[in-house]
């Protein structure tokens, strides 16, 4: 099965965040979830990205990077909102990635200073009308990373598959699941 490291959103590590991971290693993954935030957490993303940045941004970088250390480089990175910036991070500039899940954010790949690494593939998730999620620089990278898909859910939700989130949509977060689990699935 896949190795994953899969890091969370602006909430922190909510019930419905840890819930999420536990369904990929009920399937059979291993699937590393470190907390950036020593065990805090937030009800709003408001709330949430008010700590990310009073911690800053950069630090949050790094601890993600720090979790990757002593662990294979043949990963799947995957990251929820704020945590989809250390999964593409660690995607781009951590040689021998496996594949890349980004949910519900996504940056340029200039902002790595680092191009997509060749033929490894990626799956972005968000809905359609998520004003956090930057879905135009998901449907730009798309265009620009032969391997990428794009989903795209019906709504505005922000943090739709984590079920202890006010966005919380069960069929988009099961069919982000089921998705997911194909993604996983064919890198085996």
């Amino acid at each position: 099965m896949t190795e994953i490291l899969l890091f969370h959103h602006a909430l922190g590590q909510t019930p419905g965040f840890m819930e999420f991971a536990d369904r990929w290693r009920a399937a059979g993954h291993t699937v590393h979830t470190p907390d950036l935030y020593d065990g805090t957490t937030f009800g709003s993303v408001d709330e949430g990205v008010a700590h990310a940045r009073s911690i800053g941004f950069d630090e949050i970088a790094r601890r993600g990077t720090a979790a990757a250390e002593g662990l294979s480089a043949d990963l799947v990175y995957a990251g929820f909102s704020l945590g989809a910036m250390s999964a593409q991070s660690l995607t781009q500039t951590r040689p021998g990635a496996r594949g890349a899940l980004i949910m519900e954010g996504a940056a340029p790949t200039a902002t790595f200073d680092s191009p997509w690494p060749t033929g490894t593939p990626v799956q972005f998730h968000a809905m359609a009308d998520d004003d956090w999620a930057d879905v135009p620089v998901m449907q730009q990278l798309v265009q620009e990373i032969d391997t990428a898909e794009l989903f795209l859910y019906p709504g505005s939700g922000h943090l739709f598959a984590d079920r202890s989130s006010k966005d919380y949509d069960e069929q988009a977060a099961a069919l982000l699941l089921t998705r997911t689990l194909e993604f996983l699935g064919r890198l085996d």
